[in-house]
C-alpha cells in the first residue's frame, strides 16, 4: 500500500483493505508525538497508512476478532512499528474499557455501516460491513478517551450520512467537517469522511473533497493520496 511504503498481510478470505483505509488515514490530522486511537482496526491497514505519513505517533488500536488483532500486531512489527503500536482485543460496546484508555489526540474508524439487508455469508466479511454495534456505539467508544478538541473521523457510505451525524453528536462531538469522495467528476459521492471535534462548537463545513477517477484512471490528486501518502486537501 501507499506505493510500497506499507506492507500488509491480510486473511485469504473476507473483506480486503482498500481505498477506504487509505482515505481514512489521509484525513486524520495527527502530528508527530501525538497518540491516536483506531477502533475496528482489522489487520491494521489504516493505522499503518497513517504512521507512514506521520512519523513518531503513538498508536492504540482495538479489534474484536482475536485473529485479526494478532495479524495487526504482526503487520505493525513487519513495518518496524512494534514499539509504537498497541493492539487490544475488545468490543466497541465496552464503554467502560474506552473510559480507561489513555488520553488520545485523534480517533478514527471504518466501521460496519449497513444496519440491515442481506449480509455476506463469510463471518469476517459480514463483521466488516453489517452492524452489530450501531454507529452511536462506535462514536461513543472513540470519543471517550479523546482529548478536548481532538478529532474523531469516520469513513462511510454517503447513504449513512444522517445516522453518522447523529452518532457524532451522541458522542459529544461537533464542528463537523464533511469530505466527499466522488468516483468521477459529475457523479454523486459514494463515500464520505466525517470528522468532528470533541466538544466542538463551531459551524459545520463541507470541504472540496476528492475526485477519484478520470478517463486515464486515478486522478493526479487521488494518486498523491493513494500512492504518495499525501494528506487529504482542506
Amino acid at each position: 500500500m501507499l506505493g510500497g511504503r506499507v506492507l500488509l498481510r491480510q486473511p485469504r478470505r473476507g473483506l480486503r483493505a482498500g481505498l477506504d483505509a487509505v482515505l481514512l488515514a489521509a484525513g486524520v490530522p495527527a502530528r508527530p508525538g501525538q497518540r491516536v486511537l483506531e477502533a475496528g482496526c482489522g489487520s491494521g491497514a489504516a493505522f499503518l497508512c497513517l504512521a507512514a505519513r506521520v512519523p513518531d505517533i503513538g498508536i492504540l488500536a482495538v479489534e474484536r476478532d482475536p485473529a485479526l488483532a494478532a495479524l495487526a500486531r504482526e503487520n505493525a512489527a513487519a513495518n518496524g512499528l512494534a514499539a509504537r503500536v498497541e493492539v487490544i482485543t475488545a468490543d466497541v460496546r465496552d464503554l467502560a474499557l474506552a473510559r480507561r484508555l489513555p488520553p488520545c489526540d485523534h480517533a478514527f474508524a471504518n466501521p460496519p455501516y449497513w444496519p440491515g439487508g442481506t449480509a455476506p455469508p463469510e463471518a469476517i466479511r459480514r463483521a466488516a460491513t453489517h452492524e452489530e454495534a450501531g454507529l452511536a456505539d462506535w462514536a461513543r467508544f472513540l470519543a471517550a478517551p479523546l482529548a478536548r478538541r481532538g478529532s474523531l473521523s469516520l469513513i462511510l457510505p454517503a447513504a449513512r450520512l444522517d445516522a453518522a451525524l447523529a452518532a457524532l453528536a451522541a458522542g459529544g462531538c461537533g464542528a463537523t467537517r464533511l469530505v466527499p469522495f466522488w468516483p468521477r467528476a459529475g457523479l454523486p459521492a459514494r463515500r464520505v469522511l466525517l470528522q468532528a471535534r470533541r466538544e466542538g462548537r463551531g459551524p459545520s463545513r463541507i470541504d472540496p473533497g476528492l475526485v477519484l477517477h478520470d478517463a486515464e484512471g486515478f486522478t493526479a490528486e487521488a494518486q498523491s493520496v493513494l500512492r504518495d501518502a499525501a494528506a487529504l486537501p482542506g
